[in-house]
């Protein structure tokens, strides 16, 4: 079991875009990604549950996985939420 809370760094959040992006990668990890803002949990690799959360510039989120390479896969993903895709 593996979590990464991760505070968003895209200017403009996680829009249609780098929300697209971010559900390819975690796709590409082959592992059940929980993805957390506040009190609403969704899948990761659903686009629609992405853009429901209505993540902000700046908002903490929490990513939770489990099983092979976990923590290599946490790392990557947070390292692209951790980066400005609208820059």
């Amino acid at each position: 079991m593996a979590d990464r809370t991760v505070t968003i760094a895209s200017a403009h959040g996680l829009h249609a875009r780098p929300a697209s992006l971010f559900v390819q990668a975690v796709t590409a990890t082959g592992l059940t990604v929980e993805l957390t803002k506040g009190d609403k949990k969704i899948n990761a690799a659903s686009i629609l549950g992405v853009i429901s959360l209505g993540i902000e510039h700046g908002d903490e989120v929490t990513l939770h996985t489990e099983g092979d390479n976990a923590e290599a896969a946490l790392d990557d993903l947070a390292a692209f939420l951790g980066t400005d895709h609208d820059a």
